[in-house]
């Protein structure tokens, strides 16, 4: 077989093949590839005949082509481009198809599980760290109690509610965790309806009035008696009741928190605002993450597990919406819910 209908051969074996790859001749020249490696590697220019140097800047790499070109033996390599961008796993071997010395590698992407690994082993620091703390002060209470503390009336009711609250907190947060987890499995279903947003946020403030008065916080719903949303009820509820609640928290002594709606572009824009202290610019990107709490220490005295924002933010995205913030510091913050608009 000719070397053109050899090359010819090898082009179209590379372009159906979904991976990046390359091939190098024996003076370290691009003499092959595919138009993954192109994008990814050389995306302004050809990378016929260039050096590999001149592609992709990695010791390691220019190491497995040189034990192939003069070696013949194959190598595995990690490699991530400039910037931490993109992470491969890296196959590089002789290629015996011509009379010439040639070397191919094959770069396996692994960027996205990269990412899902390092989101994992946030995710299970996270959840052991949530539940160490109340299960600590649990134990703590229950040890003091059988040194004799169960005999001390004066103390003895105040250890036993500790030891509730903290059960209350782990026990929340397991609920919040099994529920995040079904939402992002793909397992949780939204049966949209009209409802009654004026309503159901009467409902939602009649429950969660009396720790708005504890707290000396008003509630005051702006939404116009005829507003009909297009959602799922019980998952509407959810959302509102997870941002209502965080607002009467992190709301100052004597605020207001205000529900509203308006209908913008196609969408039921429902927003919760409180007039707390505000939430610094660089804590807004990322407030809807599981876990990620503004104050830390604030949240959990007053109960919060730290997942029910991104609770709130995969729920929107169910009912194909989304959920979003804006805050000014000193003056508040206001969550809004974002729905695709009710037809009647």
């Amino acid at each position: 077989m000719e070397e053109t209908e050899r090359r010819k051969i090898l082009s179209a074996i590379l372009d159906t093949t979904r991976e990046c790859v390359l091939v190098a001749d024996e003076s370290f020249r691009i003499s092959g590839w595919n138009e993954a490696a192109r994008k990814a590697f050389s995306p302004n220019t050809s990378p016929e005949g260039r050096r590999i140097s001149e592609i992709i800047r990695d010791l390691d790499l220019h190491e497995a082509f040189r034990r192939a070109l003069v070696s013949g033996i194959e190598s595995e390599i990690r490699l991530e481009t400039a910037g931490g961008d993109r992470k491969f796993d890296v196959h590089v071997s002789p290629l015996l198809l011509s009379p010439s010395r040639e070397a191919i590698a094959f770069f396996y992407e692994t960027t996205r599980l990269d990412r899902l690994e390092v989101v994992r082993q946030e995710f299970l620091s996270n959840i052991s760290h949530e539940l160490r703390t109340p299960l600590t002060s649990i134990l703590a209470f229950v040890e003091t109690l059988e040194d004799g503390g169960i005999e001390d009336e004066g103390n003895n009711r105040r250890f036993l509610g500790v030891i509730r609250r903290n059960a209350e907190r782990m026990n929340s947060l397991i609920a919040d965790i099994l529920e995040l987890s079904q939402i992002e499995a793909g397992r949780v279903a939204v049966e949209p309806v009209a409802v009654d947003l004026h309503g159901l946020v009467s409902e939602i403030f009649t429950a969660l009035g009396a720790k708005a008065r504890s707290r000396e916080v008003s509630l005051e719903s702006a939404v116009d008696p005829a507003v009909r949303v297009f959602a799922d009820t019980r998952r509407l509820e959810q959302m509102l009741v997870n941002l209502i609640d965080n607002a009467i928290k992190f709301d100052r002594t004597g605020g207001l928190v205000t529900v509203s709606h308006e209908r913008r572009d196609g969408l039921d824009l429902i927003s919760v605002s409180d007039t707390g202290e505000g939430i610094l610019p660089e804590h807004l990107v990322r407030i809807f993450e599981r876990f990620y709490r503004v104050d830390r220490a604030r949240s959990r005295e007053m109960g919060g597990t730290g997942l029910g924002l991104a609770i709130v933010k995969h729920l929107a995205r169910l009912h194909n919406g989304d959920a979003s913030v804006e805050s000014t510091l000193g003056k508040g913050s206001t969550f809004r819910i974002e729905l695709p608009a009710f037809e009647k």
